[in-house]
């Protein structure tokens, strides 16, 4: 069941995504070619399904919340961009395919990056059918967790500090890394559909438990997946010799808090009044994918 509901989810969010960002045989049309390779190359689209989600969950009509919900993918594939960068991570590979600067250069990367976070704020802003006071709200929320105090922060905590570090700071650099994204979803969505204060601060709480979770699976994956599968290369964190959950808890220890994350997550759901089922099918998902 999940399956099929994710793939209609994919579908949908893809095809906006194509309209989002044409095609063009302007002069800058090298960029546009570049920003499109990373942004419709696949993925999961998790963070925009949550989104989704939980603007239905607190009583929103999911089509009007597409255009957030592309914001956030196209984001999270600028950041993907970056990551992949020589001056970053240094990947070859992204979801089976050469990354941006492999198949572009390195400048254009860069451009293209720069281009999919500075229009998915327009696309964002462009929202209809919801009032215009929970748009602007939910843009900041979209803004203070893709910056500084968010992604950027997680990002240059990862640079800056070589192995090994703690478990706290680890889990500082997950928060905000790969949580920020998730709280973005989570939060934008409850926001957009004029959720109370309390609502909106489970649905933080949730982001905060899931964000540990997924990135804790990604650790695992990294050590455990199969390469073809997952579509870059594993063991890529230990050549880089970066610390990660696996090498600081083992991989039986990982999994056990991957579980325990999974099940609170699941709690606050069980705490809002309306039907949360396919976001409990979907967080059960993230705990047992494989790629």
């Amino acid at each position: 069941m999940i399956d099929l509901i994710l793939k209609n989810y994919q579908d949908k969010i893809n095809m906006r995504l194509d309209m989002f960002l044409a095609q063009t045989d302007k002069n800058y049309k090298d960029v546009v070619e570049a920003s499109r390779y990373s942004l419709l190359a696949g993925g999961k689209r998790i963070r925009p399904i949550l989104l989704l989600e939980f603007y239905k969950l607190c009583g929103g009509n999911d089509e009007c919340a597409y255009n957030f919900a592309c914001a956030i993918e196209m984001i999270h594939t600028y950041s993907l961009i970056h990551d992949d960068l020589p001056c970053m991570d240094n990947d070859d590979m992204r979801r089976g395919k050469p990354s941006n600067h492999i198949k572009f250069g390195e400048s254009m990367a860069l451009l293209a990056g720069d281009s999919l976070l500075t229009e998915s704020f327009g696309v964002a802003a462009r929202t209809v059918g919801i009032d215009q006071g929970l748009v602007v709200k939910a843009l900041g929320i979209l803004s203070a967790n893709a910056g500084i105090n968010g992604m950027i922060g997680g990002q240059v905590i990862d640079t800056l500090y070589d192995a090994p570090i703690t478990e706290e700071l680890l889990n500082e650099i997950c928060l905000l890394k790969t949580g920020a994204l998730i709280k973005i979803a989570c939060s934008c969505g409850a926001v957009l559909a004029g959720a109370n204060d309390e609502d909106i601060k489970k649905a933080e709480l949730y982001a905060e438990k899931i964000g540990l979770a997924f990135q804790i699976v990604d650790d695992i994956l990294d050590n455990t997946a199969n390469e073809q599968k997952l579509g870059k290369p594993v063991g890529s964190d230990n050549r880089n010799e970066k610390t990660t959950m696996v090498g600081l808890l083992g991989l039986e220890e990982c999994r056990k808090r991957a579980r325990e994350l999974t099940d609170e997550a699941i709690c606050i759901l069980d705490s809002f009044s309306a039907d949360s089922t396919t976001l409990k099918e979907l967080t059960k998902y993230l705990l047992v994918r494989d790629y």
